[in-house]
């Protein structure tokens, strides 16, 4: 295809088209309304003077008879200019006036018609058109007064040509108008056409171009290239996901298969052999648990997981888990505690659980002080994990606080990510996981997942936007009132 024919054909240069008929046709109406009217004035001009004048001449007739009535027609044919006179008689024979011929009909019938007339004065024999009243005089006589009708034409036609070049000047720019925004728009179009080729070939890191515009194609470009950082984001983590199964599920695998093998080789007993086979299911279960951790997080990151929220409060939830992993932390030394206040909150509350229940039990495994004070409050100030509830602003804050070594600044960013441990936490048992899950349900719901200093320590914590009239429909539930969510 040709470029003027792909130019043609964009959506841009049709609407220009018919945005052009459609102006065109307006300002068509608009120049025949404004000609029409204008006939219209000039023609009750005209007969607003006739009748005028017909009424003077008929009232001197009345006062003056014949001789006053030739004489004032004499006079004013003779003005330059002057409207149009003749008397005939009731057989039609012309008695005074400035009318050389007539139009067949004319002076037998009385009233207003459009005729066509030739002067007595011009020399050529060419006709023109009138608008004239003919009356009926006592005695038979008819009187017929009218005025040239060439004024009208003239500005009729002015009218009409100022109509044609107006719009053969609308169609032209209109049509150069077009082709101008077509080529432009179609070169925005094919930019982003070979962008989305290249994305296809598989450069997912390409990006639509955007302009300082603002304008609908802008807005269209950022929201595609949001789209497509997302679906790099995934592909990434697919490919981590992929990589990191590949390395970090290598190890344990392995190690289950050389123990099911010495335990094939070496053990003699069946005390030996349910050693072997406990040890396996233990490390199994730890596959098992990294694997459910897995399809969690690429629930969590694809969106399935919204068709389960629900309104809860989120202090609910922390006392929970606050109740659950207390019996937990004091076998590890630490004390647990809570503080919560009414959080109404619109989310998954299963995904939002665990996602704390995550954040608790690192702090739990890496949160224990590394310089023991020696004052013995300090001591104990420092074993303190605290789980917080509460609500701040639009959002809805889950917090897990420990005095532990904390994460580096520099590492924070990476501490989220899959299968991530850092070097603090490789002796610990593990899978580096927690995090990562965590965030990717804060991610869920609309927020993210901060980490911050607690001088020492670590602070971790679930923000999540609050969803309008969450605490009403909370409320109407807990009374046992059926709400719409919103």
């Amino acid at each position: 295809m040709t470029a003027f024919g792909k130019l043609i054909r964009t959506t841009a240069f049709r609407l220009t088209l018919v945005y052009l008929f459609l102006f065109a046709l307006f300002a068509a109406s608009l120049l025949g309304y404004f000609a029409l009217n204008t006939r219209r004035m000039i023609t009750e001009q005209i007969t607003t003077t006739v009748s005028a004048e017909v009424s003077e001449i008929t009232g001197i007739y009345d006062r003056r008879g014949l001789r006053g009535l030739f004489s004032k027609i004499e006079r004013r044919a003779l003005r330059p200019g002057a409207n149009l006179y003749l008397v005939t008689t009731p057989t039609g024979r012309a008695i005074v006036g400035n009318i050389d011929s007539l139009a067949p009909g004319v002076m037998g019938t009385t009233g207003w018609s459009e005729t066509a007339y030739r002067r007595l004065d011009e020399e050529d024999n060419a006709y023109h058109r009138a608008l004239v009243n003919v009356t009926q005089l006592s005695g038979g006589l008819r009187l017929l007064i009218g005025r040239d009708l060439e004024e009208r034409r003239r500005l009729f036609g002015i009218v009409a040509k100022a109509a044609q070049w107006s719009i053969l000047v609308v169609v032209v720019l209109g049509i150069g108008g077009g082709i101008f925004v077509a080529r432009r728009v179609l070169q925005r179009i094919d930019a982003m056409t070979g962008t989305a080729q290249r994305i296809m070939a598989g450069d997912l890191s390409d990006r639509l171009p955007v302009g300082r515009s603002g304008d609908e194609l802008d807005r269209l470009a950022s929201n595609l290239n949001a789209m497509l950082e997302r679906i790099e984001a995934l592909m990434m983590g697919l490919k981590e996901v992929s990589d990191n199964i590949a390395h970090d599920l290598k190890t344990p695998l392995t190690r289950l298969r050389n123990r099911a093998e010495e335990a094939l080789a070496k053990s003699g007993c069946e005390a030996d052999y349910r050693a072997a086979l406990e040890r396996t299911i233990e490390e199994s279960d730890g596959l098992i648990r990294t694997f459910n951790a897995l399809l969690m997080i690429a629930r969590a990151e694809s969106g399935q997981a919204r068709g389960n929220m629900d309104d809860f409060d989120a202090a609910d939830v922390a006392e929970g888990i606050h109740e659950l992993y207390e019996p937990l932390a004091e076998d590890d030394g630490m004390s647990l505690h809570v503080k919560t206040a009414c959080s109404p909150l619109y989310g998954n509350r299963e995904l939002i659980s665990q996602a704390l229940a995550n954040l608790v039990e690192n702090a739990i495994k890496y949160g224990k002080p590394v310089v023991r004070p020696i004052d013995p409050e300090a001591v104990a100030a420092t074993k303190q994990i605290l789980i917080e509830a509460r609500r701040e602003g639009d959002a809805v804050l889950l917090s897990v606080t420990d005095h532990g070594p904390g994460i580096p600044q520099a590492d924070r960013k990476h501490a989220v990510e899959r299968f991530v441990r850092l070097e603090a936490s490789r002796t610990l048992p593990g899978s580096g996981l927690g995090l990562s899950l965590a965030s990717a349900v804060a991610t869920l719901h609309g927020g993210e997942l901060r980490l911050g200093d607690a001088h020492p320590g670590l602070v971790a914590t679930l923000v999540i936007p609050a969803r309008a009239g969450a605490a009403d429909r909370l409320a109407a539930q807990t009374q046992g009132v059926p709400q719409k969510a919103a």
